[in-house]
């Protein structure tokens, strides 16, 4: 959670290790979750905090587009904030997305993680 005083929580930080195999390896990508007072009937709102270029998010402004991809637009009420962000690592994955040219993250050392570190600071599976 964002904030430990919010009673609703609706605003959640995740984080993604991007899947072995594809451009995304090793890099850890921040997301932003937010749950209006409709959830868990209807779906988050989905933004990725670090610049990635995947089909389904928007280049500008990092918002996951719910008609573009498939958990967002067949959202069922037992989801879970885990179960998107493993959806959208596999997302990742896609071949369309797999070798996509990604931008160059700012000021961290391309926010790589060395197989080594996995295991000692994982967020997400």
């Amino acid at each position: 959670m964002d904030d430990a005083d919010d009673t609703f929580m609706r605003s959640w930080t995740g984080t993604i290790i991007g899947p072995p195999n594809s451009v995304h390896d090793g890099r850890i990508y921040q997301l932003k979750l937010f749950c209006d007072m409709d959830y868990p009937d209807k779906p988050p709102m989905v933004r990725f905090q670090t610049p990635i270029n995947m089909a389904c998010v928007d280049q500008e402004t990092g918002l996951v587009e719910p008609n573009l991809f498939p958990m967002l637009t067949n959202w069922q009420r037992k989801f879970t904030m885990e179960d998107l962000l493993v959806s959208l690592k596999k997302e990742m994955s896609a071949s369309y997305n797999r070798k996509l040219h990604q931008p160059t993250a700012q000021g961290n050392d391309d926010r790589r993680m060395e197989q080594k570190d996995i295991v000692l600071r994982c967020v997400i599976l």
